[in-house]
């Protein structure tokens, strides 16, 4: 009878989930991504849900190069390989790559690797007959040979070389000749490449779209085959000292499809020589004038056929009071403007523009000191669709200036007030803002758990948090924050004095919490931690200094729950060789900074170090650097860990209102 009954449900089990077809997974697996715990929980559920989950992903960013092979064998279908974190991919790494890919993968990332030959980088060309993106910016050894293997990658759109010094008009020639499908191109800071590289790349890639020479030694001589690129959309000259008004003077050709040009720190182009570039691009849309000549009315007046033209960045510019009533009379309206660190700014300058441009969607006037109540009224009154404020210590600014903002721009999205007078009144008011997605109170002396209240109940889209040194935040205020912003992401109570315990608790039931930075809150402990390490399984970056009472007690719940923290900060805490050795659970962990820990000793620093395998950077006390063994370091360093040898003296933690007259002292 037993046998019988256990036939009959044999014959009718089945497993529900085979019902779902692959399309459905698929779908389902769309909306993991965010989380790459959901996906690993997705794929134990059973068999058919593993191999759903392999043939699904197409990105892939592994931690060790030990496991290429394995990885490469379980996801067949990789599209986007990014190597930022394998340091260490060799010769035999890449084959297996090149092999195992050969048919699906169109962007890799080798802007972190260092070891493998020009042979293999050929092979990979020629096997991976579809790749379309290669990044090897940071690659400071790499040569014009390797360069040419590349060039047999036929179908390559996109290649970013930033900082690859050691190449010549040679090596990027072949580019030019072997590439002829070629759109995106970086060569920022590749310092051997001059007027014949770059011209023959725009004379051979027809289709070329993006173009980043900055700091490149070149002149006008390329300038003018450059302009002649039929599709070129962006063009980036920054910090090109060669380009001067002179060689400008005799341009003749137009670049009709010029949208976006970046003109940022070339100190010897003047307002005419900009307007002889500019007379032959009428069609930008984003001009980027930052760190350059000063901007006055005989430049401001040389963009005016510019009528397409949306986006303006003058950062770190003098400008003219003149200049900005010029930008003002402008018959376009822009939606974006960018005034950071500018000196010159005042209110009648600024307001002579938002008059204007009442469109504007981003308005940037960090550091604009001279800046007061006035500027603030003229920006609500003119510019009641701005989604981006960013007004960092703007000193002169009152009070009650905040709570204007908070009448008028009900759209604002972004929004920085670090170091400025905002109350809890303002922030009452700023709390309309129902879209606010990212919001900066540092070093707000005046906001209190109030504010923080307000800020609860109207911005339930809050995803970013930064109090640093706002002294008057209190557990009530982060409370408030965690249960009326559920979806938090970042918060920052660094030298929040009067955080403990309850703040972090209060945290951790936001289950999205990514960056976590509690710098300096003395009243904190291990107890507080574990609930955050419990809760936020999704932390990847946790800073602790200063904070004496986390010990080794917060570092095991960290160890065996943070499954995903890559950065941590615990120095000056309590931690000892056990909490830093049971940290090498954590397989994510590439970035660790641990100075003055007085329960550390070289042999209990030597053995975390070994333990944990992923780690990319440490920044250790100096004085360590003779007590570990040099086989050990020099072990670690050829596994692709770079140490950062620190002899920082301990200083004693100044009051809130002390540290900022101190910082105020320091500024111009």
């Amino acid at each position: 009878m037993k046998k019988q009954k256990q036939h009959y449900f044999e014959a009718f089990s089945f497993n529900p989930f085979d019902l779902l077809s692959e399309e459905i997974l698929f779908m389902i697996l769309d909306l993991l991504s965010h989380n790459p715990l959901d996906i690993k929980s997705f794929s134990l559920v059973c068999k058919s849900f593993y191999f759903t989950e392999s043939k699904h992903r197409r990105l892939l960013k592994p931690f060790r190069q030990e496991h290429l092979p394995a990885i490469l064998r379980r996801y067949p279908n990789i599209t986007h390989l990014d190597l930022t974190l394998c340091s260490l991919v060799n010769d035999t790494f890449l084959s297996i790559i090149s092999n195992a890919c050969a048919l699906t993968l169109r962007s890799i990332d080798f802007s972190r690797t260092r070891l493998f030959s020009t042979s293999a980088f050929l092979s990979l060309a020629l096997n991976c007959k579809i790749l379309v993106e290669i990044d090897l910016s940071n690659r400071t050894e790499l040569k014009d040979s390797a360069i040419a293997a590349l060039a047999e990658a036929k179908n390559l759109e996109k290649l970013w070389l930033a900082r690859c010094k050691s190449i010549t008009d040679m090596g990027v020639g072949c580019i030019a000749v072997g590439c002829r499908r070629l759109k995106f191109i970086c060569l920022k800071w590749c310092l051997g490449v001059g007027d014949l590289g770059v011209g023959l790349i725009a004379v051979k890639c027809k289709h070329i779209r993006y173009l980043d020479l900055s700091y490149l030694p070149i002149t006008h001589k390329c300038l003018s085959s450059i302009l002649k690129s039929q599709y070129l959309e962006e063009l980036v000259l920054e910090g090109c000292f060669g380009i001067d008004d002179d060689s400008l003077a005799v341009l003749k050709h137009k670049c009709k499809s010029l949208k976006s040009l970046d003109v940022s720190a070339c100190q010897n182009l003047s307002h005419n020589g900009l307007s002889s570039l500019i007379s032959r691009a009428e069609g930008l849309q984003q001009l980027t004038l930052a760190h350059g000549s000063p901007v006055t009315s005989s430049l401001a007046d040389g963009l005016k056929k510019l009528s397409l033209l949306q986006s303006v960045k003058l950062d770190g510019s003098l400008i003219t009071y003149d200049g900005l009533k010029a930008i003002g009379n402008w018959c376009v309206s822009l939606t974006e403007l960018s005034l950071s660190k500018c000196s010159g700014v005042t209110d009648e300058g600024l307001s002579s523009v938002l008059t204007k441009h009442t469109g504007l969607r981003k308005l940037d006037i960090t550091c604009c000191r001279k800046l007061t109540d006035v500027s603030i009224a003229q920006i609500t009154n003119s510019c009641k669709s701005l989604t981006s404020l960013m007004m960092e210590s703007c000193i002169l600014v009152s009070r009650e200036a905040f709570i204007l903002i908070g009448q008028q721009c009900h759209l604002l999205e972004d929004l920085d007030f670090t170091d400025n007078e905002i109350d809890d009144r303002g922030l009452k008011y700023i709390s309309r803002c129902s879209k606010l997605s990212n919001l900066k109170l540092g070093i707000c002396l005046n906001i209190t758990d109030e504010g923080l209240i307000y800020i609860s109940s109207g911005c339930s889209k809050l995803l970013e948090l930064d109090l640093y040194r706002s002294a008057g935040i209190t557990d009530f205020g982060i409370l408030a924050i965690a249960q009326g912003c559920p979806g938090l992401e970042m918060i920052n109570i660094a030298y929040c004095k009067d955080i403990s315990d309850r703040s972090l608790l209060s945290l951790s039931k936001c289950s999205r919490l990514k960056t976590l930075e509690t710098r300096g809150c003395s009243l904190i402990t291990s107890f507080g931690l574990a609930a955050i390490a419990v809760g936020c399984k999704e932390l990847t970056k946790l800073d602790v200094k200063k904070c004496q009472n986390i010990d080794d007690a917060g570092m095991l719940p960290l160890a065996h729950f943070s499954q995903n923290l890559r950065q941590i900060n615990l120095s000056h805490s309590s931690v000892t060789d056990i909490g830093l050795l049971s940290l090498a659970s954590i397989s994510c962990l590439q970035n660790i900074t641990i100075l003055h820990l007085k329960g550390l000793t070289p042999s209990g620093l030597a053995a975390a170090l070994l333990a944990c395998g992923g780690l990319k950077k440490v920044k250790v006390q100096a004085a360590f650097r003779w007590l570990l063994p040099y086989q050990l370091v020099e072990h670690l360093e050829a596994r692709g860990c770079m140490f950062q040898w620190r002899d920082k003296v301990l200083k004693e933690e100044l009051d809130p209102k002390c540290w900022k007259l101190q910082l105020e002292d320091t500024m111009p």
